[in-house]
């Protein structure tokens, strides 16, 4: 398996003081990526989603939508030093065969010092996302509307990939933004037997504060957190272009306040934003919000500490 080369990156505004995101992404390859704090890998694939398909179109929507987006954030400054590999390429097949060989890439990806930034692409992908990362001992924030934890028959899916997780030894878990009634009992007993944490998407609105020192509480004794991004966590007015768009999700500024606290732990080694489906989206909400979520992570995140 191997990389597409990366697009060229261009800010759009005629404005010579708007820093944009296109602006500052800078295409790299595999042997350059360690002078980046950090690189965009793009994984068009959908082939194992439970639902609606499009986001094989995520990357390049999600890349779009950021490249218009300013570096600068209030209290932090500006976001620098972002790479971008490009697509992961050959994405076909059965399932657990694309995993195997996707895991292979990410395996020298995470290799290197740059935080990897996955976009894509259906939740499958998260599993061998991760899974080199199980060398040391990890734990993933979920920022989710379910818990993606189902039982593997015959091939992967969107909805199995911490159940894989697990069964190859993490060692924490926590979902942050789960709904009541989109999920079944046996799974939430499931993620409870594993000693998981599940904050609801109404915790989030109780106390957003509270929610993420939750998340953070149940990484302890870890070196490794993976946080991972579905987009169906948010409301689905916020979102509507995912594969499972359901009402009483989060706000985008609650979760952008979750992935800022998340970033600056400096065990962070690996970030994704996943489920962005161009196709099902309107008037590109869902790419617009991806898009700020990788804002958001980036300017939190210190690539000195990891």
């Amino acid at each position: 398996m191997s990389l597409r080369e990366p697009p060229a990156w261009d800010g759009p505004s005629a404005d010579p003081n708007d820093e944009q995101f296109g602006d500052i992404v800078e295409p790299t390859n595999l042997d350059d990526m360690d002078g980046f704090d950090a690189v965009l890998v793009g994984e068009p694939y959908d082939s194992a989603v439970i639902g609606r398909r499009g986001a094989r179109e995520g990357p390049g929507a999600l890349r779009e939508a950021l490249a218009g987006v300013k570096t600068h954030r209030f209290d932090a400054g500006s976001v620098q030093s972002i790479g971008d590999l490009g697509d992961v390429e050959a994405l076909d097949g059965d399932v657990s065969a694309v995993q195997e060989s996707v895991c292979e890439m990410t395996r020298e990806i995470h290799a290197s010092d740059a935080l990897p930034i996955f976009i894509g692409g259906d939740n499958s992908l998260t599993y061998p996302n991760a899974a080199p990362l199980l060398s040391d001992s990890l734990g993933i924030i979920n920022f989710d509307a379910h818990l993606d934890c189902r039982e593997v028959h015959g091939e992967p899916t969107s909805g199995s990939p911490y159940r894989q997780l697990h069964e190859a030894g993490l060692d924490a878990y926590a979902c942050v933004g789960a709904r009541h009634f989109e999920t079944s009992t046996a799974y939430a007993e499931y993620v409870d037997e594993q000693g998981g944490e599940i904050v609801t998407s109404e915790a989030v609105g109780n106390d957003v504060e509270s929610a993420a020192e939750r998340a953070l509480d149940a990484m302890a004794g870890v070196d490794t957190v993976y946080v991972s991004v579905d987009l169906d966590v948010l409301d689905a007015t916020a979102a509507p272009g995912v594969s499972a768009p359901t009402p009483g999700g989060l706000t985008t500024r609650e979760l952008f306040r979750l992935l800022r606290a998340t970033a600056a732990d400096d065990r962070v080694a690996g970030f994704e934003v996943v489920e962005c489906a161009p196709p099902l989206d309107s008037e590109n909400l869902t790419a617009a919000a991806g898009a700020r979520a990788i804002a958001h992570f980036l300017s939190a995140y210190d690539g000195d500490s990891s």
